[in-house]
């Protein structure tokens, strides 16, 4: 059972990754990093303070750091327990692959998609009722996810679960403090 889920996984990720061309690589690669979605950040932080008081706004804020940064230690920790080799590493895929960055760490599962989707999901539980739009938020992290086979440094499993780990963690987040947070408002 767990090798066919590899053999798919790694059949996907043939199909996704060779779906580049380098006259997008530029745009992937610049994509892919977390730095250049600071003003998406920026953007969520000044949606939040605008319709909130702003001691609530701050909770809720400190409410989405910790739980950012909940993610990052979650996804550090199983990559080193699990220490799956990323696709560039990979001997078995890497010559069959397109490779854009070579990271040297472990694969499983993803921190990018585990980290935008904790910050779309509860960016979204918290904002759904303000603004109706903000559900296409969504397409961010999924395209993030997507860059990261695109690149070449993690197979689909790894966003795939990277996503749902982001997504609890958020929702966890959101029923444990966010939630009670919005009623005093």
């Amino acid at each position: 059972m767990l090798e066919s889920l590899r053999s798919m996984d790694r059949e996907i990720l043939f199909w996704l990754n060779g779906l580049g061309s380098p006259g997008f690589d530029t745009f992937w690669v610049t994509f892919t990093q977390i730095y250049t979605w600071i003003p998406l950040y920026l953007l969520l932080f000044f949606l939040l303070f605008r319709r909130r008081p702003w001691r609530i706004a701050l909770s809720l804020t400190l409410t989405m750091v910790l739980s950012l940064l909940t993610t990052l230690l979650l996804t550090n920790w199983v990559k080193n327990s699990v220490r799956r080799l990323r696709p560039n590493n990979d001997p078995e895929v890497q010559e069959l692959i397109r490779i854009l960055q070579e990271p040297v760490d472990f694969s499983f599962f993803s921190g990018h998609a585990a980290f935008s989707f904790c910050l779309t999901t509860l960016a979204v539980l918290v904002l759904r009722k303000d603004y109706r739009w903000i559900y296409t938020l969504y397409l961010w992290p999924v395209l993030l996810a997507y860059s990261r086979i695109y690149v070449g440094v993690h197979f689909p499993g790894d966003v795939l679960v990277g996503a749902l780990a982001g997504s609890a963690l958020a929702v966890l987040a959101y029923f444990l403090v966010a939630r009670r947070l919005q009623t005093r408002a």
